[in-house]
């Protein structure tokens, strides 16, 4: 994008905005994996004489009537100059009968497309197209072939850029209205924070130069503000495209909507939320196709009509999405997928991005995007990382689909269920580290795999929903089987099952994400990675993969050390031995601070079970602290109607559990919450799967009790406590619950403004000196 003359579109990009029509239809229909996908199309250009043409790049330009310019570029599969034959591949499994048709109409527009592209390249009257399709199970290729005129072609190129370019017009228009709003954007608020400002000097900073910046801002700092507003700023001079807010949990995102809205109003700015799928689904109990529910059916026909209602408004969250979907009979969840494309700052989950389907990652990749990312709550990142690349399959699952005796798969179910008992009589404990994936496993696994897909692709076409989730699990495992190197560990673990049988559930984790997210990061032009518990920096570094010039900066925090008492309740401890005999002097604590300075408090603790025994504690002995708690499995109405409890002139105690959702990303400013008990280190739980991590990154970092235990569970302790102080003007305190909070390993990182004091009861007056674990 450059002038309003002049607009530059992939064929691919062209074609999804002027080629897709009917039906949404998203039935289950057995596709290659993009590995899959990359080794099919080697396999059908192999096959080509050695002057066949692989990956040619053209471009063309089409200048209409007014004098507008729009350049379509891409990259075409295969030609072969000797027969004048250009060929675009497209991998499948199956019966290509039942192959929806837009995606047949989709597929001959990109052809068409690059055979305009080609004649014009080299001069060519006639070309023959052809369409082939390859089937990665039967190793068979399908041509469909079509002899076309450079005329025939160049109308066809026309049609598509004519009903493409007063939609790019526009584009332009609101491109460069947008960098000028944001250049004279100006911060909303009188009171600029000196720390605040600090952050957002950085951030911008990072954005000039393309680096990726970790900062670590105590909570209260403003920083969804302080990264906002600068990256937005940046956006007109280093020519960004978008941007991408990306965040842990819903909260997150609402934070950081709220601080966009005042940035938007005086601007042109496109604001998009991205929610979950079974959030947004007005329907869950149809299917997603056209013969099922109403807001698939015609999908792409009203598409158009419902993207330009959504483009008239700047602000396009959740519910705004609905309102207008809803009033041109279309899914709300895939109208906001399609809209990503022309957001300029879009909010979303971090799997949008990370994730190895990640749309905004492949939105950018495919429009060549310069994109600014910034990283909510990045203390996050490690483990919600480690989950995306990481898989397990179940024995037990597999055995009930055998009792099912699906049709043309229950010979490849017992194969795979063999090979899972010869892995289980290996196994002595009931956790087994293995030192690589079964292979004779694994090719079981795979067989099972290419028997689903062919028998899903053929009559009657359906699979049971417990086969058909079975078969997305195994594929999930096959992919990240491919993955797998010193990064990842492989184990058996063994659980009873309901009818007496042992069950061996297999999995492949992920422990240093970092060699997948590093692709990521670079593929931004900048990052920036914020929370209140980045320390230390090379925990961060080490496991996310972070581009070798990243930024570290720890920000100064904006309350002083007298609003905060952060007492260590030393004469306690809450290891798991012990704890019984912590419930006591725990419920006689908070009963004492409460009864000194009535008001609302959170306690915080390591499990339900521990929660559930000093509330019975608490309320046998102490009676006239009010208290409510958190639920095994709370809904979103339950988990409001729990923070609405605090309200400014409320008094009680909530009990919830440390790292759970009151642990982080909740606002109770003020009165709404004065003081915290936190009774617990947050350590992981010492079970064999993470002592198995503990290991791993001693041989690998030289730190595996830090690495598996301390500095995880100490983010959890530091963000569970930032709840308590939301601004300049609160007062509170913090129990820390445990002696081992005394240690200088662990006062070492918490947070250097905290003025730290102990208590200690009158029959222990020594404080304990333990170990950590």
């Amino acid at each position: 994008m450059t002038t309003a003359a002049d607009y530059t579109v992939a064929v691919r990009a062209l074609c999804d905005f002027t080629a897709k029509r009917g039906d949404l239809d998203l039935r289950f229909t057995p596709s290659p994996s993009a590995e899959e996908g990359i080794e099919g199309h080697a396999r059908v250009a192999a096959r080509r004489e050695a002057h066949y043409q692989r990956e040619i790049a053209l471009s063309g330009l089409y200048r209409s009537a007014s004098g507008h310019r729009l350049r379509v570029r891409g990259r075409a599969d295969g030609y072969d100059p000797r027969r004048q034959r250009l060929e675009e591949i497209k991998t499948h499994r199956g019966d290509l009968a039942r192959q929806p048709e837009n995606h047949r109409h989709l597929h001959w527009a990109q052809l068409h497309l690059y055979g305009w592209l080609l004649c014009e390249a080299h001069e060519l009257e006639t070309l023959e197209l052809a369409l082939v399709y390859f089937d990665v199970a039967r190793q068979v290729e399908t041509p469909l072939v079509q002899r076309m005129s450079r005329a025939a072609l160049y109308d066809v190129f026309v049609t598509h850029c004519e009903a493409f370019l007063d939609w790019a017009l526009r584009e332009t228009a609101h491109r460069e209205a947008r960098d000028r709003a944001l250049e004279a954007l100006r911060f909303p608020f009188a009171d600029w924070q000196g720390e605040q400002r600090a952050l957002a000097e950085n951030v911008y900073k990072a954005a000039s130069t393309g680096r990726c910046l970790l900062a670590q801002a105590p909570t209260g700092t403003g920083k969804t503000l302080g990264t906002l507003f600068p990256m937005l700023k940046a956006m007109p001079r280093q020519r960004l495209d978008g941007l991408c807010y990306l965040a842990a949990k819903t909260p997150g995102r609402q934070l950081a909507l709220d601080a966009l809205a005042p940035l938007v109003a005086p601007t042109p700015l496109r604001v998009l939320e991205l929610t979950a799928r079974d959030k947004a689904c007005e329907h869950p109990d149809l299917a997603c196709h056209g013969e099922s529910c109403p807001l698939a059916a015609g999908f792409f026909d009203k598409l158009p009509a419902a993207r330009r209602a959504v483009i008239e408004h700047g602000w396009w969250d959740r519910s705004r999405l609905r309102e207008i979907a809803l009033a041109h009979g279309v899914c709300p969840y895939y109208l906001g997928q399609e809209m990503a494309r022309w957001s300029d700052v879009s909010v979303a989950d971090y799997h949008y991005y990370f994730d190895t389907g990640g749309l905004l990652h492949a939105l950018s990749q495919a429009n060549d995007w310069r994109l600014g990312v910034l990283v909510d709550e990045a203390h996050n990142l490690v483990e919600r990382a480690r989950d995306m690349y990481s898989a397990t399959l179940d024995q037990g699952d597999l055995r009930a689909l055998i009792r099912e005796k699906p049709a043309g798969v229950t010979a490849a179910l017992k194969q795979l269920n063999r090979e899972w008992n010869a892995l289980g009589r290996e196994c002595e404990a009931e956790h087994c580290p293995l030192p690589e994936i079964p292979g004779d496993w694994l090719t079981a696994l795979n067989r099972l795999i290419g028997t689903i897909g062919q028998v899903a692709s053929e009559p009657p076409y359906t699979l049971s929903p417990t086969l058909q989730r079975f078969y997305f699990d195994a594929l999930k495992m096959a992919r990240i089987a491919e993955r797998f190197d010193r990064h990842f560990v492989c184990d058996i673990t063994l659980r009873q099952g309901a009818r007496g049988l042992r069950h061996a559930r297999l999995s492949l984790r992920n422990l240093v994400p970092a060699p997948m997210l590093a692709p990521r990061f670079a593929a931004a032009h900048a990052s920036v990675l914020f929370s209140a518990t980045l320390t230390p920096s090379r925990y961060q570094r080490d496991l996310l993969g972070l581009p070798g010039d990243s930024v570290w900066q720890e920000v100064d925090s904006p309350f002083a050390s007298d609003q905060l008492e952060v007492r260590i309740a030393r004469h306690i401890s809450t290891r798991f031995h012990e704890r019984q005999a912590s419930l006591t002097p725990i419920a006689a604590l908070i009963a004492e601070t409460y009864a000194r300075r009535p008001g609302n408090y959170l306690a915080f603790f390591s499990s339900f079970a521990y929660l559930e025994d000093v509330v019975a504690q608490l309320r046998e002995h102490h009676p006239e602290v009010p208290h409510w708690q958190q639920s095994r499995g709370m809904d979103e109405a339950a988990r409001h109607a729990f923070l609405a409890r605090f309200t400014p002139h409320g008094q009680g105690v909530g009990f919830a559990v440390l790292g759970g959702a009151f642990g982080e990303g909740i606002d109770l400013p003020g009165e709404r919450l004065v003081g915290a008990f936190i009774a617990t280190l947050g350590l992981p739980q010492v079970n064999p799967v993470n002592e198995q991590r503990r290991r791993f990154m001693q041989t690998m970092f030289g730190a595996g009790y830090d690495y598996a235990y301390l500095y995880p569970g100490i983010q959890k302790v530091i963000q569970a406590a930032g709840r308590v102080i939301r601004g300049r003007e609160d007062r509170g305190t913090i129990h820390l619950i445990d002696d081992r909070f005394d240690q200088p390993r662990v006062r070492a990182l918490l947070p250097r403004w905290w003025r730290i004091t102990s208590s200690v009861d009158e029959g222990n007056s020594q404080p304990r000196q333990a170990p950590l674990g």
